[in-house]
Formats: structure tokens, C-alpha cells, sequence
């Protein structure tokens, strides 16, 4: 088995920043026992672990699998090399099962007080069976000004064997607060290179010329590039997107490619959702005893609808998370569709990320300037602004695909 931070595609300096900490942290546990952390200076080069880590990159850099292959790292078995990926801490660790390792990924829009203090007083726990309690936020730029509060009391006083790993887009105070992220250790992805993809791609059995494309396709997103090597259905989604910059030669079609973008993201939205959601409500009826009967059901299942009505509220959410998502996928495929044009323009070689739409790509060139190509730009970032602003999607979606359309 190749070792965990193989993982970690095109992150060489990220990897060697991990492993330095894994081997301190390891040292101070095994050497130095968790009761003498005030040694943690002389312990080598322990000067490289500390216990609140911020991941940041852009999408498809790898955050989250940073956070848990360096969690998996902290909770290895071998003190020398950490991160083996053979023993039993680091494929708990990698299915979920770690006693130790809790991961909070949020399926909402926010991150509520309520799941961060939750989470914030089982990390003051000494670990069940390995060297660290590790708490890892997924998403940390979703947590709410309580819920940053709340974590930044746990940052500021942890407990001797916690350890916080925070993932989000940028260090920028829109997305972590500055007193969060003073007291983090920052450990910056990139976006990983396409040849790199398309060898992940390959040694999962996909055959050179799709992971080729699939991985230019997916712009270093290892996920996304592997979902349209192996799922047509995504890979139409794709072509329809990209279709839409050469089709907008009058509003009537301006208007009619936001409403495909909108519900085709519904539609994706309630195909992940539906039968999900309706296992969740069942599953808590059951729980909640609704629909038994017998002596004494009627009174066990009085105070029920506060539970059903959270539940509900949770679902909502994470389908518009979801709507969000999957429009978000669409609109980096536009931009990069108008980097495109702009490489026509310059007249460079510089790899396409979207060479099949080529023709598409050449038409849009011979009708709008390059300073149109940026104005167009600057709408399909302008409409990812909108929708984080909880601005209704038709409305977002619509304004942009006027901005786009051909002179």
C-alpha cells in the first residue's frame, strides 16, 4: 500500500510542512507523555506541530483530504515515518471509524452555534484510543459569528491532546475571522496539475485519453474530473453549460439558458435529496415512536413536532446548499470557458481547459472584444457573489446570462 500522503496530489510543499508535525507530534507523545506538554520546545523539532491548523486553497485543492491524512498521521502507529497507511489507526481514520477523529462537515449553508459547542466540548476529551483528539471543520468559512466565537474560546484554552484542523477557501476575514486565524498555522494548496489528475485518474483503472480530458476538463479538481471520466450523465450536464456563451444572440435565449442552468440544478438537488430525506424522516419517526400503537404511545410521541420541524429545516438547506453547489460547478465552467477566449485572443499555447468546445470557444473570440471577454467575466463572478449573498438564484442567474449576451 502507497503511503497516505500520497493522497495529496501536487502538494509537495504542504506534504513536507505535515510530516514534519506528524514526526514532532509523535515525539512529544511517545518520548515526552502528554502530561509533560510544557517540554513540546525541547522535544526535537517540535516546534513544527502545534494544535490549530488552517487548510486553504481553492476548490478541488484537496483541503478536507489534507486535514484527514494529516489526522490520520497524528494517530499513526509508527513514530518514525507517520502516515503509513497500513496500520490499524490510519485506515480507521480513512473509513470514518476513528474513535478519536471527529469530522464536521456541514451540509447546510451555515454552521450553526449549536453543532460548534457541541463539537468544541467532546474535543476537550482525552483521546478513547489514540495520541490526539482531532476535530476537523470542513468548510470552516459556513461558521456563523456565535459559532466562530464559540471555536475561538476552544482555540484560545485547548485541551492538552486537541488538536483543531479548519479547512477553508482563503485566510481572508470574509471567510475565517482574524482572531481565529492568528492562532492558526497556515498551510496553503494549490491547485494541483493536470498531468498529476490524470495520473490518479489512470492507476484507478480509466484509460489515458479520458483521464487526459477529464482531468483538463475537471481544472485540478481530482473529484470532479473523476465523476466526468466515469459518469455521462455529468459529462452532459457539462456540455450543456458550455454550450449556453455562443447560443445567447437574443434575451429570449438569455432567458431561457438561466432557466436551464436553475432546473437542471434542481433537479439535481431533489435527485440527491429525495430518497435521503425520506429515509431521515422515517428513521426519526421510528425513533420517535410515530405510528406505534398500543398502551401509552400517544403520550410518548406528544412534543414530536419541534423534532420533525428541525429535521425539516436541516433538509431545506442542504437542498439549497445542494442547488447552490451544483450551479457554483456550472458557473466555474463558464469562466473558464472565457479564459478560453482570452487565450484565442493572446494567441498563446497555453493548454484550453476546455479544448473540445474549441469551435464554440473560436466563435465567441470573433465576436467580443477581449475587454467583453473580462466584462463577461466579471458577471459570472459577479453571479457567484449573488449567490452567497443568498440572492435568489433565477434573479442571480438571469442578470448574468443578459450580461452575457453576444453583440
Amino acid at each position: 500500500m502507497t503511503s497516505l500522503w500520497d493522497e495529496l496530489i501536487g502538494q509537495d510543499e504542504a506534504v513536507a510542512v505535515l510530516r514534519d508535525a506528524a514526526r514532532a507530534a509523535a515525539v512529544l507523545v511517545s518520548e515526552r507523555g502528554s502530561e509533560r506538554g510544557s517540554d513540546a520546545a525541547s522535544a526535537g523539532n517540535a516546534s513544527a506541530f502545534t494544535h490549530a491548523w488552517l487548510f486553504t486553497g481553492p476548490a478541488g485543492s484537496g483541503r478536507s483530504v489534507a486535514a484527514r491524512v494529516f489526522a490520520a498521521a497524528l494517530e499513526c502507529e509508527r513514530v518514525a515515518d507517520p502516515g503509513c497507511g497500513e496500520c490499524t489507526a490510519c485506515h480507521t481514520v480513512r473509513a470514518g471509524t476513528h474513535p478519536d477523529v471527529r469530522i464536521m462537515n456541514p451540509e447546510g449553508l451555515s454552521i450553526s452555534v449549536k453543532e460548534t459547542r457541541e463539537i468544541v466540548q467532546q474535543s476537550a476529551r482525552l483521546p478513547a484510543t489514540g495520541r490526539w483528539q482531532v476535530v476537523i471543520i470542513e468548510d470552516a468559512d459556513r461558521l456563523g459569528e456565535r459559532a466562530f466565537n464559540a471555536l475561538l474560546k476552544a482555540i484560545e484554552e485547548p485541551a492538552p491532546r486537541t488538536v483543531f484542523m479548519l479547512c477553508s477557501p482563503s485566510s481572508h476575514p470574509d471567510d475565517i475571522a482574524v482572531t481565529i486565524r492568528s492562532r492558526c498555522r497556515l498551510v496553503g494548496l494549490r491547485t494541483p496539475p493536470a498531468a498529476a489528475v490524470a495520473a490518479v485518474l489512470e492507476r484507478s483503472g480509466i484509460d489515458g485519453a479520458t483521464a487526459s480530458w477529464a482531468a483538463a476538463a475537471g481544472q485540478g479538481h481530482v473529484g470532479r474530473s473523476r465523476r466526468l471520466a466515469v459518469d455521462a450523465a455529468a459529462r452532459e450536464h457539462r456540455a450543456t453549460v458550455l454550450a449556453i456563451p455562443a447560443s445567447l444572440t437574443s434575451l429570449r435565449a438569455c432567458l431561457q439558458a438561466a432557466d436551464q442552468l436553475v432546473s437542471a440544478a434542481k433537479a439535481e438537488a431533489d435527485a440527491v435529496s429525495g430518497e435521503r430525506d425520506a429515509d431521515e424522516l422515517e428513521a426519526l419517526n421510528n425513533a420517535l415512536g410515530i405510528g406505534a400503537t398500543g398502551k401509552g404511545t400517544a403520550a410518548s410521541v406528544r412534543g414530536t413536532a419541534g423534532a420533525i420541524k428541525d429535521l425539516e429545516k436541516r433538509q431545506k438547506s442542504r437542498a439549497t446548499r445542494t442547488v447552490r453547489d451544483s450551479l457554483d460547478r456550472a458557473l466555474v465552467d463558464l469562466a473558464a470557458f472565457y479564459r478560453d477566449v482570452l487565450l484565442v485572443h493572446a494567441g498563446t499555447d497555453v493548454p484550453r481547459a476546455h479544448p473540445d468546445f474549441d469551435d464554440d470557444v473560436r466563435a465567441v473570440a470573433a465576436r467580443v472584444p477581449s475587454a467583453g471577454v473580462l466584462r463577461r467575466l466579471d458577471a459570472v463572478l459577479a453571479c457567484r457573489t449573488a449567490l452567497e449573498l443568498n440572492v435568489k438564484p433565477e434573479i442571480a442567474v438571469e442578470a448574468m446570462t443578459a450580461a452575457l449576451r453576444l453583440p
